[in-house]
């Protein structure tokens, strides 16, 4: 499911709102997250999971393209961490 379809999704389901507030509310939604994590925090959403941020060290990598050593920085990497409920669902046998 991509993003378009998440708010024409939600759109359909509350034919109250308009189609622009559904994407304005889904943008807020997002930019929240966003937000939480770059601030450090972390994001849970009970039976779904988890956002959060790991640190990677720096290292030294590989261009694919040429073979020569590059130096990758130091850098902070969003983490998700499915929630139990999901987990779950996505193993029923």
């Amino acid at each position: 499911m991509i993003r378009s379809e998440l708010v024409q999704m939600l759109a359909d389901d509350n034919t109250d709102l308009r189609h622009a507030e559904v994407e304005q509310i889904v943008d807020i939604f997002f930019e929240d997250i966003i937000a939480q994590l770059a601030a450090g925090g972390r994001v849970e959403l009970r039976g779904f999971g988890a956002f959060s941020t790991r640190d990677r060290k720096a290292r030294v990598g590989r261009n694919p393209r040429t073979g020569e050593s590059v130096d990758v920085p130091a850098k902070r990497v969003p983490f998700f961490k499915a929630g139990k409920a999901m987990r779950e669902r996505l193993n029923v046998s």
